[in-house]
């Protein structure tokens, strides 16, 4: 072991990977990664029998809920401004990437089947596409047999990092929506439905006939009994089926080194093969946490997961980080959080 480690840090870390918290770590924020973090709370406690939870409460409350030290880590689909992060004594790093995709509740329109541009979603979101059945709409699709069906949008309502993913990718293709709406994990809605989470989302859209909305790729593939995602065009005009492929094809073109505290986001990401909502969460951690145990804690659990937790990622579509990047993560812990782990000290621990 290297000598000129910190005795206190060893210390915190082996407690930390010897016996179980008495109480729980607590997580909260992104309902975009809720499906994956689920999988990774459950193999963590079977592997190390320390407890986590996690409130899957929409990133804007999650960012809210670290900012007042009520939690032990946030989660955001949105990276904060590196400057903002200093004023708060924050710092931030990506855990896993997934992908926004675009939902309808069309009757005979199966999964994957329906095309969508950029412009065109913009347009529905705006209101100008009234009908499923418009020539906009009908030119892209012209083996779908459209319904002169009403469009009734649906968009979420709480503080939401998958709304800011959304609102990003419209923005950036759309000058008409980036002027008039804008980007945020929150927008003024021109018109539709609300629904809180995800779930909420998910559960409008399979109740309304005609109806549209986004959801985080897992989420859709969990209701495709009811409703069915779209198909949508690249910055490389390709249409491309949302999957851990095309949200790697999107990821592989991020140059994380070159952004301070990673923050980059990865909507409309170049390549032949990418998928342009692809979307990153991000978590958020004090630099100065009021309990070292417990800041380590947190800590162990990310690296565990971030390391022993791929397949976990990968079987639910999302994208898992690559070591080098990883790598690149245990570096920054190192360089900011008093309590980090100097060593992976949970993947192989033995109880």
């Amino acid at each position: 072991m290297n000598k000129h480690i910190k005795l206190p840090i060893i210390l915190t870390a082996l407690l930390v990977a010897t016996q179980s918290l008495a109480t729980e770590i607590k997580g909260a924020g992104s309902t975009f990664v809720s499906p994956v973090m689920a999988k990774w709370i459950d193999a963590y406690k079977t592997k190390t029998g320390n407890a986590v939870s996690y409130e899957a409460v929409g990133s804007s409350n999650g960012v809210g809920l670290i900012k007042k030290d009520a939690v032990d880590f946030g989660a955001s689909d949105m990276p904060l401004d590196p400057r903002e992060l200093d004023r708060l004594g924050l710092m931030q790093f990506p855990i896993v990437i997934g992908g926004v995709v675009p939902v309808v509740n069309i009757a005979g329109v199966k999964p994957g089947q329906i095309h969508f541009t950029g412009p065109v979603l913009a347009d529905i979101y705006l209101g100008k596409l009234k009908f499923w059945n418009d020539p906009a709409i009908r030119a892209i699709n012209p083996d779908i047999r459209l319904p002169n069906t009403a469009i009734t949008v649906v968009h979420r309502v709480d503080g939401s990092g998958t709304t800011f993913n959304w609102s990003n990718y419209l923005s950036k293709i759309s000058t008409q929506w980036k002027t008039s709406v804008g980007e945020g994990t929150s927008v003024e809605w021109p018109l539709g439905l609300g629904g809180k989470g995800n779930d909420g989302v998910a559960s409008l859209v399979s109740l309304v006939p005609g109806a549209i909305g986004y959801l985080e790729y897992a989420y859709a593939l969990q209701r495709l009994d009811k409703i069915s995602f779209g198909v949508v065009q690249n910055s490389a005009g390709h249409f491309v089926v949302p999957d851990a492929a095309s949200f790697q094809a999107a990821a592989s073109s991020a140059d994380w080194k070159a952004e301070k505290d990673f923050h980059l986001v990865l909507t409309n990401a170049p390549g032949e093969d990418a998928y342009p909502i692809t979307a990153t969460t991000f978590v958020l951690m004090p630099k100065a946490p009021k309990s070292t145990e417990r800041s380590a804690a947190a800590i162990d659990f990310i690296r565990w997961s971030l390391e022993n937790g791929r397949s976990q990622a990968a079987t639910l579509n999302y994208v898992p980080l690559p070591t080098t990047l990883i790598d690149q993560i245990e570096r920054y812990w190192q360089q900011g959080i008093e309590a980090a782990p100097t060593v992976p000290v949970s993947a192989d621990v033995k109880r």
